[in-house]
């Protein structure tokens, strides 16, 4: 299984990928992780790729090989849709975060993203900072989004449950918990 995680900078990838990497782990999985930084303590991109199976020799995901990617933005979501396999799902949370050169006046961000999205794949799209919020912490997006994720695995509830419990710190994890209750409920 080829998963891509994708994202800016300070929306908790790499907590994502730490969450889904060791739930696999627990299940008997080989798994291989791979961090790609953009500037991300700018607001720039993020990308993980998280590979498990049977037996895995490289973490890189290449176009076309993603079983599923999960985007913590719209853009970042486009950005990441050639990586998609045919057949693949994405689920993309539905928040706008503007990157520097719509910020500085230089570009526009694009629009109907989503829509230009759904004409070419499978998406799943969430409001996940709303659902984040009404968890308790706007900064459990993340979570929100591999509770969803989660929800179209063969591995139980219970399982991630207890991941989160121990990648998550203690003054977080009421919040989080209800964030991956959330995304894991929708749908």
């Amino acid at each position: 299984m080829n998963i891509m995680i994708v994202g800016v900078g300070g929306q908790g990838t790499l907590l994502a990928s730490r969450i889904l990497g060791n739930t696999v782990i627990s299940e008997g999985y080989d798994v291989k992780v791979s961090e790609v930084h953009g500037m991300s303590q700018r607001g720039g991109s993020v990308v993980t790729y998280v590979k498990f199976g049977e037996k895995v020799y490289s973490p890189i995901i290449d176009k076309g090989e993603a079983d599923i990617i999960l985007a913590f933005e719209m853009l970042e979501a486009y950005r990441a849709m050639p990586y998609l396999k045919k057949g693949g799902k994405m689920i993309v949370n539905s928040q706008k975060i503007d990157p520097m050169p719509v910020i500085t006046g230089a570009m526009n961000y694009p629009e109907n993203i989503l829509e230009k999205m759904e004409q070419k794949i499978d998406v799943i799209s969430v409001d996940a900072l709303k659902l984040a919020i009404e968890a308790g912490n706007m900064k459990a997006v993340n979570v929100v989004l591999i509770g969803l994720m989660a929800k179209n695995t063969n591995i139980s509830y219970e399982k991630w449950i207890e991941t989160i419990k121990t990648s998550v710190p203690e003054k977080f994890l009421d919040a989080n918990l209800k964030a991956f209750d959330l995304g894991y409920n929708l749908k």
